[in-house]
This record gives structure tokens, C-alpha cells and sequence, in this order.
């Protein structure tokens, strides 16, 4: 593991503050996530990611790794537009100007598929693409959430709750002309997307865990239950998607499941520790500087309140990262001009100097930066834009 000196000697000449990636932990975790996956194919998540050039790292790291999982249509035409293909589109669309660009793609011969799950997508879809006279791909997503007495145990995602829910969708998707079902999605959120090893939370990461050893079973036969009947009722799937980086070995053993999502595992944030499975490497994180020092051991920093999305809570908050036992204070946290910083450690910090910090999720972190300076071997290898870099803000 990188240790302060040798980041900071790295980066000693870079204006503060600045984004990496180290290559030498990305490329560890490829290859960890692989393992995890067993014979399955993986796509990765790009909202993970958000930078075209570590898209395609991972993209030819392996062969196991085929296709990307996009989070909204203008991004995958981009993504389309830079020579990937077998995109999927995670979300619904319904704006018809998005809906005519991904038209305008799949003209061109490239492979982009539309997230649906209910009638009125698919019927809209059918309009679009037949005043397009083009034969749009489709997938059916899947709720997988578990309800329990007082708890919605997953996220509000799909309206497809029950296999019947799927076909009754499949049938208005047989009877468009200018529509093709494509494939079969179901997020585990619960299982993906939660820790379940978080510090100071005993009672609640063995809650957790039960809820999760039940989500499993359950998710499991759902899935198997909507692919045999959409199978016997006449639909060809290419595929059938599951999973994230918290569920790879579990979505794995589902035997319906072709391939898996995976996309935060590459970077590991700082959410990312906290599951009892699996560990991988902080490859992705920021550097702030050191501005001021009002009390001994207190090191107070320039800007650095990158927080990350979903309910309001301490750990969407980023987290210092280098040097070691660095820690935010609680009753300021990361903010928008500055963030104070307590270290009473052995490194010697002076104005100036950066505080490595990592973010709370992955990808996130490139909405803030356009670049990306890629680091192997102990030096800088290249910089790299990142979406934002690039001119786009695709959500």
C-alpha cells in the first residue's frame, strides 16, 4: 500500500487541489473482481467510473469484461461515439430528443439498449422508434427489493415486482413492430449496495446480515421464476443482468444470471469498506491543500465538500485518506471552502502540503475534477480528462 511520503513525492509539483487513480491498485482490482465473479461476464457500471480512458482500461484488461451500464442515454451515445458498443442504459428514458439520438446510433449499426418496466415506456418507445423506422432493444428491470414488517429492505426502482408483472410487459413489447426484447435486469440494491461490517454499528451490521442471508435466497428464485416464464412464453434473451460489487459471489451462483455489474470495486470508496466479504484497494481518490494551521495538530485545508449522494448521513461525507489517522471533525466535516483536519501523527505537515482524502463513493469524485493524473511505479503516467473534462454533465 502507498504510503504519504511516496504520494507526495509523486505529486510534488501538481496544483492542489487534484483527482488520481493509482494504476498499480486499479489493475489489482480488476483482477480481483474477476476472481469474485467466477465464470460470469462483467459489465461495468459507468457511473462509477465517468472517465473514458479508465473505461477502456478495464474494458482490455480482460475479456470477461464486455459491455458498459450507462446512466443515461446522451452519455451512451457518447460512450458510443468513442468506439464502445453493447451499451445499456440503466434507467428509463422518456424524453423523446434522447430517445431520437440513441435512434440515430442504432441506425449506424451500434448496439444500445433501453431500460423498461411498465406499458407506458413501452408504448412511448414504439412511437418513437417507428416515427425513427428503427428496431429498438429493450430490458425488462426487475425489482428485486424485499418488503418485511415495517421495512423496504432495497431501493423504489421498478414497477415490475412479480414474474407475471414481466410478461404482462414482454406481451406489449411482442406486439411492437419496432421494439425487441433484449434482456432481463434485477439490482439487488440491498445485497450490492450495503454494508455490512460499518464501525460502530454492531447491532445493525448483524441485522443486516440476516436480512441480507433471506434477500439472497429470495432474489434468487424471483429471478430463475421471471426467466423461465418470460423463456417459455417466447423471449429470446441475450442476457440477464444482476448484481454490483457487493453481491459478485452471490449473483454469480444464480445460474439464470449471464452476467454481473460491477463498477465501484475499480475505485473503492470509502463506503466500499465496509463489507465482511471482500476488500479491495483505495485506487481512486483527491488531494487537498494545506492553508492553514490554526492549533497545533489541526490542519485546516481549501475546499474539499464533496458529498457524496443518496440520504444524508456522516458517511457520505469524504474521508482522509494519507496521511494515517487523519480524521475529520465531526462538528464541521468537509466543506464547501474548506475543511479542517486533525493529525497528531509522525509526518511533518506544512502549509502547502496535501491531505490525500477519499470519497464516499466512486465516480462521483470526477463530477468535481476534470482531470484525472495517472499514477504507476512511483510517477505520473498520464492525465486523462474525466466526463466533466470532456464538456459533458450527462445528469
Amino acid at each position: 500500500m502507498p504510503s504519504y511520503q511516496a504520494y507526495r513525492n509523486i505529486f510534488k509539483d501538481i496544483p492542489l487541489p487534484f483527482a488520481y487513480v493509482d494504476l498499480d491498485l486499479l489493475d489489482q482490482n480488476i483482477c480481483q473482481i474477476k476472481k469474485r465473479a467466477g465464470s460470469k461476464q462483467i459489465r461495468i457500471a459507468s457511473k462509477s467510473i465517468r472517465c473514458l480512458s479508465v473505461l477502456k482500461r478495464i474494458l482490455q484488461a480482460d475479456p470477461v469484461y464486455q459491455g458498459v451500464m450507462c446512466y443515461s442515454p446522451p452519455e451512451a451515445v457518447y460512450l458510443s461515439q468513442q468506439g464502445l458498443d453493447d451499451l445499456l442504459v440503466a434507467y428509463p428514458c422518456w424524453q423523446a430528443e434522447q430517445v431520437r439520438i440513441v435512434c440515430a446510433e442504432v441506425r449506424k449499426g451500434k448496439n444500445i439498449t433501453l431500460m423498461v418496466d411498465s406499458i407506458e415506456h413501452v408504448r412511448h418507445l414504439e412511437r418513437l422508434a417507428g416515427e425513427e423506422d428503427v428496431t429498438l432493444s429493450l430490458c425488462l428491470d426487475l425489482d428485486l427489493s424485499a418488503d418485511y414488517p415495517g421495512l423496504h429492505f432495497g431501493v423504489w426502482r421498478s414497477s415490475i415486482f412479480k414474474p407475471e408483472d414481466a410478461l404482462r410487459v414482454f406481451l406489449e413489447i411482442s406486439k411492437s413492430p419496432h421494439l425487441r426484447l433484449d434482456g432481463l435486469m434485477g439490482y439487488e440494491a440491498q445485497i450490492a449496495g450495503v454494508g455490512d461490517r460499518v464501525p460502530g454499528q454492531f447491532l445493525k451490521n448483524k441485522l443486516i446480515n440476516t436480512l441480507k442471508k433471506h434477500s439472497v435466497r429470495e432474489i434468487a428464485t424471483k429471478r430463475a421464476a421471471a426467466v423461465n416464464l418470460l423463456k417459455a412464453s417466447g423471449a429470446n434473451l441475450r442476457f440477464v443482468n444482476g448484481g454490483g460489487t457487493g453481491s459478485l459471489e452471490t449473483t454469480g451462483a444464480e445460474e439464470v444470471v449471464t452476467e454481473i455489474t460491477a463498477g465501484s470495486g475499480f475505485y473503492s470508496p470509502v463506503l466500499f469498506d465496509h463489507y465482511q466479504a471482500f476488500k479491495h484497494l483505495p485506487a481512486a481518490g483527491f488531494a487537498l491543500e494545506i492553508t492553514r494551521k490554526p492549533k497545533p495538530a489541526i490542519y485546516t485545508c481549501a475546499g474539499g465538500g464533496y458529498i457524496a449522494s443518496g440520504a444524508t448521513a456522516p458517511e457520505k461525507q469524504p474521508q482522509p485518506y494519507l496521511p494515517a489517522c487523519a480524521k475529520l471533525f465531526s462538528l464541521e466535516g468537509a466543506g464547501e471552502v474548506q475543511t479542517p483536519v486533525r493529525y497528531n501523527g509522525p509526518e511533518q505537515l506544512n502549509l502547502g502540503d496535501p491531505i490525500f482524502m477519499r470519497h464516499s463513493k466512486a465516480g462521483e469524485l470526477c463530477e468535481r475534477f476534470n482531470s484525472l493524473y495517472l499514477i504507476s511505479q512511483g510517477q505520473i503516467v498520464d492525465t486523462v480528462p474525466t466526463y466533466r473534462g470532456e464538456g459533458y454533465c450527462f445528469l
